[in-house]
């Protein structure tokens, strides 16, 4: 009997992966920005990958066996991440490529790395273009939830309140465009939906004047922009008695930041007064926060490392936003799927394998339960906030949303009247597409940019 015991204890060690001890070594390339005006900067984002890069090479862990060689590149939001991609692979190819960010740069790496089968994980790349993972971006994986994602918080509210008609207002920056990629994602999602959009551009002075005359054939006003804009455009519409029921207004709130809107309605000026009554109609979607101890702990070590690097040039390198979360998260999911793919008998070096290990799964990250789609895109989990008392100007979250199973949980500060809109007996009827490039997807440029791209890189590669 004792023997039996011994031969079912030794096949079962042979035999069974889980109990096999994975090693192996593995090249990451990362790329960030070194200019700390970028919220996904170097100085913020780095101290977060080599914090979870600690956790799985502690000894006796799970994944103590994996050895991560990181090496960080610049990225510049054009075309530094594509060219030292390319560079890269007349050697040694990375295993995994964390990043870019920005749209237009992530396009062209996201390329090259599919074709080469390389698994890439970003918390950017949001734009709803990326959705498509049939070709060109199949080893694309989205660590944070995407603009859809978040428009998804939207249509469960029109629905919910049989809202009908929308007016989308964005800042568009030229650059890393932000709000422009953002509420595509709202357009493009809200088919079913009356909506019609207005464009600022960052450098132009803010006419409200346009935008007032735009709101008036609709009910819900939806911006995103510098929070000082929000304000501008708050006061007028209060003066012009806009904000009494019968529009409801939102700001997006991006990446948990408060660089942009954020129902901040202080300045300490001759207008706080007003504005804090008019942003008594203001609400605002932003990203789901969470109170789980491990995040706290995570949060005070990426300000203690902020504080030793010594990055005096970045006020907030300390703070966790969505991009720093989002990149330690992606380290853990590789080293899951890397372990799972492993055991299966592959190797390192089978991007396709490991991508769709990443894909259509549920772990524990950072903050709390990540769950990703069977499309390899984050589900996404927003709160609604709104202010609860108006003489102190306070807001409170008052609703979740769930993007997982899509459902709204309404907090008991939460008002039904608030979101109910007073006076609107008009018939709706179809408003007229002004949607000044958001009718076509706004990623086409991108998909453009990254096939010309890709072919400036080839002839760089071949004829230099």
């Amino acid at each position: 009997m004792q023997y039996f015991i011994t031969m079912c204890v030794y096949l079962l060690m042979v035999f069974n992966p889980v109990m096999t001890n994975i090693t192996e070594d593995i090249e990451v390339l990362v790329f960030l920005p070194k200019n700390n005006s970028y919220l996904f900067s170097y100085a913020r984002v780095a101290p977060a990958i080599l914090y979870a890069q600690r956790r799985l090479e502690t000894v006796g862990g799970q994944y103590s066996g994996f050895h991560f060689n990181i090496q960080f590149e610049n990225s510049d939001c054009v075309n530094d991440a594509a060219f030292k991609l390319v560079d890269r692979s007349c050697g040694k190819k990375p295993d995994l490529i964390l990043g870019p960010v920005c749209e237009y740069e992530a396009a062209a790496v996201v390329r090259l790395a599919s074709h080469w089968n390389i698994p890439v994980i970003s918390a950017g790349a949001l734009a709803a273009g990326f959705s498509n993972k049939n070709t060109e971006f199949s080893h694309l994986t989205r660590i944070a939830p995407s603009y859809v994602k978040m428009a998804e918080t939207f249509t469960a509210m029109f629905e919910h309140f049989t809202w009908k008609t929308a007016l989308l207002v964005y800042e568009d920056d030229k650059e890393e465009r932000n709000c422009y990629f953002a509420l595509e994602g709202v357009y493009h999602l809200m088919v079913d939906f009356n909506i019609k959009t207005h464009a600022l551009s960052q450098e132009d002075r803010l006419d409200t004047e346009d935008i007032i005359q735009n709101m008036y054939d609709t009910e819900v006003v939806i911006m995103c922009m510098g929070a000082d804009k929000i304000r501008e455009i708050m006061l007028d519409a209060h003066r012009r008695q806009l904000t009494n029921g019968n529009y409801i207004f939102f700001n997006v709130e991006l990446f948990n930041v408060s660089s942009y809107g954020n129902g901040s309605w202080k300045r300490g000026d001759q207008y706080d007064n007003e504005a804090r009554q008019a942003y008594a109609s203001l609400n605002t979607v932003t990203l789901l926060r969470t109170v789980k101890p491990e995040f706290e702990n995570f949060s005070m070590e990426m300000k203690k490392s902020s504080e030793k690097e010594g990055f005096h040039d970045c006020k907030d390198c300390g703070s966790v936003n969505m991009f720093v979360e989002g990149f330690h998260d992606a380290m853990l999911l590789y080293a899951i799927a890397l372990h799972e793919a492993m055991k299966n008998g592959y190797s390192k070096k089978n991007g396709t394998e490991i991508t769709s290990h990443m894909w259509n799964r549920t772990f524990e990250g950072i903050a709390g339960q990540v769950s990703m789609d069977f499309n390899g895109d984050r589900y996404g989990d927003f709160s609604l906030m709104a202010m609860t008392n108006v003489e102190a100007g306070t807001y409170e979250v008052v609703a979740n949303y769930f993007g997982v199973n899509g459902t709204f949980q309404l907090l008991p500060a939460f008002n039904t009247d608030h979101f109910t809109l007073r006076g609107r007996h008009k018939a709706h009827t179809k408003i007229p597409d002004k949607s000044c490039g958001l009718g076509v997807s706004a990623l086409t440029g991108v998909i453009v940019g990254a096939v010309l791209g890709t072919a400036m890189l080839i002839a760089f590669y071949f004829f230099r």
